[in-house]
């Protein structure tokens, strides 16, 4: 029918590389999706869910005068302080300030 908005142009069609780019597109939109829906949890590498049944976390109140240093020598006696300082640190998202109080409660790193 002349005159008609549909008879004066032709279909759209998608080249190769706008093919390539849109699916591109709608793969990086469906991993950004799955990556904030599922979390770093579900990757292959993740420390979570090795090693059989997890143990639910064992925690210690800090005690007047204690350090973090006692507190992770007496958490591993066999193993290097200074890395069970640093995964006490991690763990209880103290980054930003380390340091401890007596009655606070600290989880430590299973071994």
């Amino acid at each position: 029918m002349p005159g008609s908005p549909r008879g004066d142009h032709p279909p759209i069609r998608l080249t190769r590389r706008g093919r390539v780019v849109l699916v591109a597109f709608a793969a990086t939109v469906t991993l950004m999706f799955l990556w904030l829906t599922v979390g770093p949890g579900a990757f292959a590498g993740s420390r979570e869910g090795r090693g059989g049944p997890s143990r639910p976390a064992e925690t210690v109140v800090v005690e007047p005068g204690e350090t973090l240093w006692d507190i992770a020598s007496a958490a591993d006696p066999g193993g290097d302080p200074r890395l069970v300082v640093q995964r006490i640190i991690d763990l209880n998202g103290m980054a930003g300030d380390p340091t401890v109080h007596p009655g606070q409660e600290l989880r430590l790193p299973s071994s």
